[in-house]
């Protein structure tokens, strides 16, 4: 793994556990034991690992949602490939999808305007998928923000409850979680 990789992910973890704002570069100079002048080699600061970790984190989410889109299959079908994008996502980048969730009001600039507008356009897309469900009458007819509001709550905080749970919970998870999110708004 290169430095720069494991800055990136030692910061990640104490952003998860203490909050952006509570680390400092010395902090992680300390973690990754190294003098913090040092990090300055790798990186610029503080603000371009958060800007890295939470654009990684979301463009993961606009290539799967890409990738659902594409598919031929139905709303509910999509629908379900998105749940499973949540869970896939919280699996690998459990500890930037934490700060993506709770630090990206940090973010400045370009990053936070890019950050802004690829979240916009996945909610936009996702709320795309449970109208064309509500149309083909495989979604009850009831208000499209309700449903995409109670669907990304309970999928943004995934990350919370995965790292304590066994392999095979994350199975039942995988299994579970659709039929368990869906079957409430299903027709």
């Amino acid at each position: 793994m290169s430095r720069k990789k494991q800055i990136l992910k030692t910061a990640a973890q104490l952003f998860k556990e203490r909050g952006y704002s509570a680390v400092t570069m010395r902090d992680l100079a300390a973690a990754m034991d190294m003098k913090a002048a040092s990090l300055y080699n790798h990186i610029s600061g503080k603000q371009e690992i958060l800007a890295t970790l939470i654009l990684e984190v979301a463009h993961e989410f606009t290539t799967g949602m890409d990738t659902v889109e594409m598919d031929d299959k139905s709303a509910f079908a999509k629908a379900e490939q998105l749940i499973l994008l949540h869970i896939k996502i919280a699996l690998e980048y459990t500890d930037a999808l934490a700060v993506l969730n709770t630090d990206w009001m940090h973010l400045e600039g370009v990053p936070y305007q890019e950050y802004i507008k690829l979240r916009k356009d996945y909610e936009l897309d996702f709320k795309n998928i449970l109208e064309s469900g509500i149309k083909a009458d495989e979604f009850k007819l009831l208000n499209v923000e309700t449903m995409l509001f109670n669907l990304l709550s309970t999928l943004r905080s995934i990350y919370l409850w995965i790292p304590k749970k066994s392999t095979t919970e994350v199975a039942d998870l995988k299994k579970e979680l659709p039929q368990i999110l869906l079957t409430g708004i299903s027709s």
